[in-house]
């Protein structure tokens, strides 16, 4: 027998125990003097009395009934029934079994919860092969203030700048190098939308870029007469989303929450049009200094075929 070094009991203080019952001292205060609970030595003492010396040897640990393993048929069934859409409940009534083996059997099948009936749609990534084979439209609202507000400064009692309105961030992200161009609008209206593709697609011709599609989503803006004419004026075909699904536009959703992250709530700023003063500086960081993590830690410009002249150049 392998006996713990710091055992309060082995065979031999089990023995003592029942020696000094058996002189007539109580069991607390057998207890006290061993340094065991009152409980452990009315065991000893009790199975001392039930089988002698014997009785105060280690027993099996193993136990007294095994778990019978569910037959192959009920696992079956109880699967088909889930697969159904039926309840733990419903099914183990079914079934003949306790709605402990159905929660058992589910949770080996991974069906035990309803969201697992519906997998979810893998994720399908892709990428252009050229710049501007594809660019990405969105836009966030934002609103204005003349003092910090409480996502920077934590306090919702304080600034709060009443009536100051909105302002929209109209953003644009190339599929292929991840080079980004962001204007800030009065409005998320067509007018502003075309004005905007127009300035973007400007951008990229200058950087010796080519734009041939844009996909957007399905706003009001992005579906008027202006929009389309404006596409059709540029060369542009234009994409849409399919309705409700934003992960198609992802590229776009994700530079959101970027320049969320590092500019737009990237400090206090006092005022909302310090904001936008900061806007340009930010977005050059990201086109020409930050890495990216999509591109292999990359510069999104690094992707454009460009010379030491010409990047000399852009970048002065």
């Amino acid at each position: 027998m392998n006996i713990h070094k710091n055992a309060r009991l082995t065979p031999l203080g089990r023995e003592r125990i029942v020696g000094m019952a058996a002189d007539g001292r109580r069991p607390g205060e057998i207890a006290v003097c061993v340094g065991v609970s009152l409980k452990t030595v009315r065991k000893w003492m009790a199975r001392f009395a039930a089988g002698g010396l014997a009785g105060l040897a280690d027993r099996s640990s193993r136990p007294r009934r095994l778990h019978r393993p569910t037959p192959e048929g009920q696992v079956e069934q109880t699967i088909a029934l889930r697969r159904q859409r039926l309840s733990g409940k419903a099914i183990a009534k079914q079934v003949g079994v306790s709605p402990a083996t159905v929660s058992r059997i589910l949770r080996r099948a991974r069906l035990s919860r309803m969201r697992d009936l519906d997998p979810a749609e893998p994720v399908r990534r892709y990428e252009r092969a050229h710049p501007g084979e594809l660019i990405h439209l969105d836009i966030k609202k934002l609103n204005r203030f003349s003092e910090p507000g409480h996502r920077v400064t934590g306090d919702r009692g304080g600034g709060r700048s009443v009536g100051a309105g909105w302002e929209f961030a109209h953003v644009c992200i190339d599929d292929a190098s991840r080079l980004a161009f962001v204007e800030m609008k009065p409005d998320e209206k067509a007018i502003s939308a075309v004005a905007f593709l127009r300035a973007a697609v400007a951008y990229y011709e200058h950087l010796g870029v080519t734009v041939a599609r844009v996909m957007t989503d399905n706003g009001s803006c992005y579906k008027a007469h202006a929009f389309r004419d404006a596409c059709r004026d540029l060369g542009l075909r234009h994409i849409r989303t399919r309705p409700y699904t934003p992960k198609t536009n992802g590229k776009a959703e994700r530079f959101i929450q970027t320049a969320l992250r590092e500019w737009a709530y990237a400090r206090p700023y006092d005022h909302s049009e310090r904001r936008t003063e900061e806007l340009p500086r930010w977005l050059h960081h990201y086109n020409w200094h930050r890495p990216h993590a999509g591109i292999q830690a990359k510069t999104p410009i690094s992707r454009l075929a460009l010379d030491e002249n010409n990047l000399l150049r852009l970048h002065s």
